[in-house]
């Protein structure tokens, strides 16, 4: 089992920067590969951003030059930091945390999301 904490969501002007972090515990991996989703209400979960544990990031285009991913691996922990927040990226953010086995997924954890509202 493993658990993920996520925090650093808000509220905040269009422009604006906040940074949200996600700390996994408990039987990880050694290869595995931590992202970042959102969804709002009625719509699909997409991700956002996703960082192997070998270093590979995957970005959508929507936030590609504005959102940075990165992870530390001692802690478990897993950041993405959002600047020049657009109001199209109010969301709830989920933290995923997927344990690969021979380069396959073996497993997926969800977080319990973090809500991101950005004003106009």
């Amino acid at each position: 089992q493993v658990q993920l904490v996520e925090s650093g969501g808000g509220l905040v002007q269009a422009g604006g920067s906040l940074r949200l972090s996600c700390a996994a515990s408990g039987n990880i991996f050694s290869t595995n590969v931590m992202g970042w989703y959102r969804q709002a209400p009625g719509k699909q979960r997409e991700l956002v951003a996703s960082l192997t544990s070998g270093g590979t990031t995957n970005y959508a285009d929507s936030v590609k030059g504005r959102f940075t991913i990165s992870r530390d691996n001692a802690k478990n922990t897993v950041y993405l930091q959002m600047n020049s927040l657009k109001p199209e990226d109010t969301d709830k953010y989920y933290c995923k945390l997927t344990n690969l086995r021979q380069g396959a997924e073996w497993y997926a954890y969800w977080g319990q999301g973090t809500q991101v509202t950005v004003s106009s």
